[in-house]
């Protein structure tokens, strides 16, 4: 096993680069507080990853428990304060940058995917509460969920109603002393452990009638306990996945289980797509760190393994031989693709000032990144061969856990759908020229990319003005996703990286 170790610097040139010009961005007290982070991931998180892997979650008496470890290293991490980075000083939190926080988050993923995925929804949900809760709800829940007392939950997904979110049965009922929540949720990441006194679940169920669509909905707040008094929630099934087996992805009952509403009755989408679109760019996250760690570990085996000989009879290593070359170079131009992608959204969201082109890099760098992960785990395989295929490099794993990145939080196909529907219409096709202007910003002088740029913005307006774009909608997220690294490495040429 290649210990992991958390790539500080290639974080830092690449938010340099890409969101460097942010005026309130302080990238030295960034960069110091992120180094200080990857200690803690380095020496607590990352050494629990390939034990939480074997041992996995267990269900006894109908709670969950966290594999040998995972309790005391979140414990660190919350007396540290990294539960509440971005939240605000008053509520207990640390009133932190997203560029900081996605530097967070990206090593945490790197250091140990399972564990992030159980306490990153945390950040998503003081968002949903500064959004649309009430400042008794931000004063009583968040709080909580700063200081690690409570963990949270994001409850969607029913059997039959996934991406279709408009099926959803779960039924919510205002009984006059309060709402109550009955029915099912499955795939429920973190929804029990053992780690925290307490959850916060967010749960999306029906206040309209049988048919009224995802306008029916409303999101609602279910503490899994009341002043020491169990809610009537239960897990009555941990999935047996592929990866992640450290995170306990669960089956949920809710039976009557006391609940309050949260922003508006009929509004739980809006509401719930505060905390989605967080989760999707800290996923796009997931999918950096997987395609870096891959690169790291390949690039070290690679280094010292001798294997064959070079074309003087001299003896080599795998990383002399060009085919070996080929697919590392792929791995780090993944890496860097998808990082600086991630980045430029992330400076975009820090600045507030284009939402349309936010929502489009938003899906773009959910797409592209997690794709990065996946591909670069599997060269990675490659690269070492049926070293690759074991568990010893951990390289198995990292692809394991890598794959369903391209498919929770939206799968990559409703993604590419959004970019060419709602992407290129959205404020009379905004996202258009704004995605056009930042691949100029990003290399105003490469003729190439202008070129390439300009046939992108015909084929936009094209699409924007079609009825139907579904066959088409994969092949131009793709390609939208090529013109924006061909200019992600023109600025990485100009600016030496």
């Amino acid at each position: 096993m290649i210990p992991f170790q958390a790539p500080v610097d290639d974080i830092f040139h690449s938010l340099r680069s890409f969101a460097g010009d942010l005026p309130d961005w302080d990238a030295e007290l960034s960069e110091e507080i992120v180094r200080h982070f990857a200690s803690l991931a380095e020496g607590v998180l990352a050494p629990l990853n390939a034990t939480g892997d074997r041992q996995g979650c267990r269900l006894e008496n109908g709670r969950v428990r966290m594999p040998d470890g995972f309790g005391t290293g979140y414990a660190e991490l919350a007396a540290g304060g990294w539960q509440g980075l971005t939240a605000p000083d008053a509520l207990g939190g640390q009133a932190l940058d997203h560029l900081t926080a996605a530097a967070v988050s990206e090593i945490f993923s790197g250091a140990n995917h399972a564990l992030q995925m159980v306490t990153g929804l945390v950040p998503g949900a003081i968002s949903t509460l500064l959004a649309h809760g009430t400042r008794d709800q931000q004063e009583r829940f968040i709080p909580r969920l700063t200081s690690g007392e409570w963990l949270s939950t994001m409850c969607l997904t029913e059997a039959g109603a996934g991406s279709d979110l408009g099926r959803i049965r779960t039924r919510a009922e205002d009984t006059g002393h309060g709402w109550t929540i009955e029915g099912q949720k499955i795939f429920i990441s973190g929804g029990d452990q053992d780690m925290s006194q307490g959850i916060l679940h967010l749960v999306l169920a029906r206040t309209g009638a049988a048919d009224s669509g995802v306008k029916g909905l409303s999101l609602f707040l279910c503490p899994s306990e009341a002043e020491g008094v169990r809610n009537k929630v239960s897990v009555t099934r941990i999935e047996e996945k592929m990866g992640l087996h450290a995170s306990p992805t669960c089956q949920m009952e809710f039976d009557g289980a006391a609940a309050e509403l949260i922003g508006t009755e009929g509004g739980g989408l809006a509401a719930m797509f505060t905390m989605m679109n967080h989760a999707r760019i800290d996923v796009a996250l997931q999918g950096v760190a997987h395609a870096a760690r891959a690169y790291a570990i390949a690039r070290a085996y690679a280094a010292e393994r001798r294997q064959g000989r070079a074309p003087d009879g001299s003896a080599a290593v795998l990383s002399d031989h060009p085919d070996i070359q080929r697919m590392l170079g792929e791995q780090a131009d993944l890496v860097h693709t998808a990082r600086a992608m991630c980045h430029i959204a992330l400076a975009e969201i820090e600045r507030g000032e284009r939402p349309e082109l936010i929502e489009l890099l938003t899906s773009l760098s959910k797409i592209h990144a997690t794709n990065a992960g996946i591909r670069a785990a599997d060269l990675g395989i490659q690269i070492l061969g049926g070293y690759g295929y074991l568990e010893e490099y951990g390289m198995s794993q990292i692809w394991r856990d890598a794959r369903i990145t391209s498919i929770y939080e939206g799968t990559n196909g409703i993604h590419a759908l959004t970019i060419a529907t709602r992407g290129l219409r959205l404020g009379h096709g905004a996202a258009i020229d704004q995605f056009a202007e930042l691949l100029a910003r990003l290399a105003p002088n490469d003729d190439g990319l202008a070129q390439a740029a300009n046939s992108w913005r015909v084929r936009a307006h094209a699409l924007a003005e079609c009825s139907d774009v579904r066959a088409e909608a994969h092949d131009f997220a793709l390609d939208t996703a090529a013109v924006l690294s061909k200019a992600i490495r023109s600025r990485m040429r100009a600016v030496g990286g």
